[in-house]
């Protein structure tokens, strides 16, 4: 199994990346993919989730409103649309994927894609 992210970038404050997970080596029907940073000196937190049979969504308080998740079934991607990026958003991003949860604890994910930085500039 394999999570490849990608997407990261440097830009400025009020402005908006694209991250994609293109999950590979099994079917995902049923898990939830998620997406969690990880700041410098802090722990990795939660962002989004989504069910990839029911496409529902699920959303940490700092993000909601600005990022979006969604996922691509015929392609095995799942998107994380960030805009009105703030330098507080600055992190390595991970996805990750768990077969029976769906929810932000992020040790109830099983497996984990490579992380992509994305720093942004106030």
């Amino acid at each position: 199994v394999q999570l490849q992210a990608s997407g990261g970038g440097m830009v400025q404050a009020g402005g908006s990346l694209r991250l994609s997970c293109a999950a590979s080596g099994r079917t995902f029907l049923g898990w939830t993919m998620g997406w969690f940073r990880q700041a410098p000196g802090k722990e990795r937190e939660f962002v989004s989730a989504v069910g990839w049979n029911t496409g529902s969504t699920y959303y940490a308080d700092s993000v909601k409103g600005r990022f979006t998740i969604s996922r691509d079934n015929a392609k095995n991607t799942v998107y994380l649309q960030m805009n009105s990026l703030k330098p507080e958003d600055t992190a390595v991003y991970y996805c990750a994927a768990s077969q029976r949860y769906y929810g932000g604890d992020f040790h109830k994910y099983t497996y984990w894609g490579q992380g992509t930085l994305v720093t942004v500039s106030s």
